[in-house]
């Protein structure tokens, strides 16, 4: 019923960046309208300070652009907004072909205090400071699901829209690797908004 009431929000209203505007969302799990897009649900969170890592003035985003995350993620402003964006303005649309669109996506990792991929010794992760997010799969209103372990690479129209959502994120997030860039994205998307004058890192 949920899911019903999203998908006639989201084909019912647009907002500034062609994410919908969820306004008439009913709140009745208390949640607020963040960042100053109405496209992005959740609570705001304390600020979060831990030696090195941290983030000012995070929030715990449950929703962007219509899609419910599976998990809250503890995200910046900046990252939450990327997010919902991309969701609105390409993952949609990399979907299109299975003639349904996204409803959840199953997130894997946001903030946490670590180094690159956990290794010991290595620069710490663009999660320690809210810029990242990591995303396994992706829930389509159909009851499909896209799974980054079980559809990368393959044939058929699964394969492909997998492919069109990484595809997709290169541009809108600064970083995007997949099962191609190394072992340790054998099963998700990690997708951040780390800033190179090379432009998108896309693996």
């Amino acid at each position: 019923m949920r899911f019903s009431l999203l998908a006639l929000i989201f084909l019912a209203a647009c907002g500034r960046t062609g994410a919908p505007d969820l306004s008439a969302y009913p709140n009745e799990e208390g949640l607020s309208r963040l960042c100053n897009n109405p496209a992005i649900l959740g609570e705001p969170v304390s600020d979060i300070s831990e030696g090195a890592c941290g983030i000012d003035n995070p929030v715990a985003v449950r929703y962007v652009a219509g899609v419910r995350l599976s998990t809250p993620a503890r995200l910046n402003c900046r990252t939450a907004n990327t997010l919902a964006d991309w969701v609105a303005n390409d993952a949609q649309n990399a979907v299109k072909k299975l003639r349904s669109r996204i409803t959840e996506m199953t997130v894997f990792a946001s903030y946490a205090c670590r180094t690159r991929n956990n290794q010991r010794g290595a620069r710490l992760s663009e999660h320690s400071q809210g810029n990242a997010i990591d995303i396994g799969a992706f829930t389509l209103a159909n009851g499909v699901e896209l799974s980054v372990e079980d559809d990368w690479g393959k044939a058929g129209k699964e394969g492909v829209a997998t492919r069109a959502l990484h595809t997709s994120a290169c541009g809108p997030f600064g970083t995007v690797l997949g099962p191609n860039s190394d072992r340790f994205h054998y099963n998700h998307f990690h997708f951040d908004t780390a800033e190179y004058r090379s432009g998108t890192y896309c693996r």
